[in-house]
């Protein structure tokens, strides 16, 4: 078996694909955001107030490098960090203003750019790919150094991140 039908190969490949077509839509809009800022500011806005550790679980980033993602977005003022009433050793996050308007400006051009990671596919077969890809990562999610959280997986289902 050659490295271009090695499942893991491929998978690097689509996800190199992913971030090049994301990042150059950025660009063309001049948004500085990466996929972990977009995930991050997304969940955030989803869960204000949740503390760093359950947002690495809900977006399954190890803790270390995410608190260095959050600390870049807080010197970008995008989000603020408070002192948990119930945790004084967490901090909770929230979009600011200027968080808000970035998520705002940034996510039509992430969902416009989504088919086009699966260009090569029919609708049909863009959406099988998309089941697999959840079945498979479902399926591996304990082997990652950066689980999704179970409870995410339960909201998952209930679709409430699509809709974000």
């Amino acid at each position: 078996m050659t490295i271009y039908a090695m499942p893991g190969h491929l998978i690097r490949r689509l996800n190199q694909i992913s971030v090049a077509l994301f990042m150059d839509r950025m660009a063309q809009a001049d948004i500085k955001l990466t996929p972990v800022q977009f995930a991050t500011l997304t969940t955030i806005r989803l869960n204000p107030g949740l503390d760093q550790a359950s947002l690495a679980g809900l977006i399954a980033y190890d803790r270390a490098t995410l608190g260095k993602v959050i600390d870049r977005l807080a010197a970008r003022g995008l989000v603020c960090r408070t002192i948990s009433v119930h945790d004084r050793r967490a901090r909770c996050l929230q979009l600011t203003n200027a968080g808000n308007e970035l998520l705002d400006a940034a996510r039509p051009l992430v969902e416009a750019v989504q088919p086009e990671m699966l260009s090569g596919l029919s609708p049909t077969e863009q959406e099988q790919l998309i089941a697999l890809l959840k079945k498979t990562t479902d399926a591996g999610n304990a082997l990652s150094r950066a689980p999704l959280a179970a409870a995410t997986q339960d909201q998952l289902k209930s679709d409430q991140y699509s809709r974000g």
